[in-house]
């Protein structure tokens, strides 16, 4: 059973930095799809990016150049850079795991979730 572990979250101001890891443990060589996702409290689970095996990346508008993902293959670790961080992207956020054959920012579509990491940004 895959195992994925965040970290990095915290408290920043507006318009700092903060990184996100994701560990993952268990993955099979058929893995192609992982992504981000956040919740702010009293909202559904939104899609922030995603990245294949191969490299291709998706984000959702609101953070189109401001957030990066990418992934250590050799590590099995997942990361978003965020930057310019928005009082609007304070929530949890977690890693999660796709469908083997296909890449998507819905939620349903994915079966595997780490618990997340807790992200507040202050004006």
């Amino acid at each position: 059973q895959v195992q994925l572990v965040e970290s990095g979250g915290g408290s920043v101001q507006a318009g700092g930095p903060l990184r996100l890891s994701c560990a993952a443990s268990r993955l099979s060589s058929s893995t192609y799809c992982m992504a981000w996702f956040r919740q702010a409290p009293g909202k559904g689970r939104e899609g922030v990016a995603y990245i294949t095996r191969l490299g291709t990346t998706m984000y959702t508008a609101s953070v189109k150049g401001r957030f990066t993902i990418s992934q250590d293959s050799a590590k099995d670790t997942l990361y978003l850079q965020m930057s310019s961080l928005k009082p609007e992207d304070t929530g949890m956020y977690y890693c999660a795991l796709g469908p083997d054959a296909y890449c998507t920012l819905r939620p349903l579509d994915f079966g595997a979730w780490g618990q997340g990491t807790q992200v507040t940004v202050s004006s």
